[in-house]
């Protein structure tokens, strides 16, 4: 069991040395890699690890996302009656972010927003730009109508999902 090489001839994936798994999980840590990947002779080994990020950014959904409902003090029991009664107010439709990303309002910093409350827009025009991994991603108009309410602030970091605009 000692010798990867013999395990690998075996084919017998039980047979992996966990030493060698071990201390490619310390180079992981001490690098701060989140995988890696290892060939020799017939023995193939891929270790790899979630990054933190990743769960620190699930919660934030459900609370991200659950701020725009919640605008008067309310317990989270009664954020559903909070949203339905806030359907009423605007029978428009909410555009919400398709990435996880920062949001800007115009195309470079100093430039007029792509968008104002009360504005009148065609569908395909863009209305943000969520940025994500440098890339800039223009989140265009699904339909014609009037903006509502631009539920978010320039530069500010968004999840997939939460709710950008309102347009109807």
């Amino acid at each position: 069991m000692s010798n990867p090489k013999a395990a690998s001839e075996s084919g017998d994936p039980q047979a992996i040395d966990t030493r060698v798994v071990r201390k490619l999980a310390d180079i992981l840590k001490d690098t701060g890699l989140t995988e890696i990947e290892v060939e020799s002779g017939g023995l193939k080994i891929r270790v790899a690890r979630e990054v933190t990020v990743q769960h620190m950014a699930a919660p934030a959904v459900h609370h991200v996302a659950a701020a725009p409902m919640a605008a008067a003090p309310a317990p989270v029991a009664a954020a559903a009656p909070v949203a339905e009664a806030a359907a009423p107010a605007h029978n428009g439709e909410t555009i919400k972010s398709p990435m996880v990303g920062t949001i800007y309002l115009q195309a470079t910093p100093g430039a007029d927003p792509f968008i104002k409350v009360g504005q009148t827009v065609t569908q395909g025009q863009t209305l943000l730009i969520v940025e994500a991994m440098k890339t800039m991603n223009p989140i265009p108009a699904p339909k014609a109508g009037k903006i509502v309410e631009i539920l978010v602030a320039d530069a500010q970091p968004v999840e997939f999902g939460e709710p950008l605009v309102i347009i109807e």
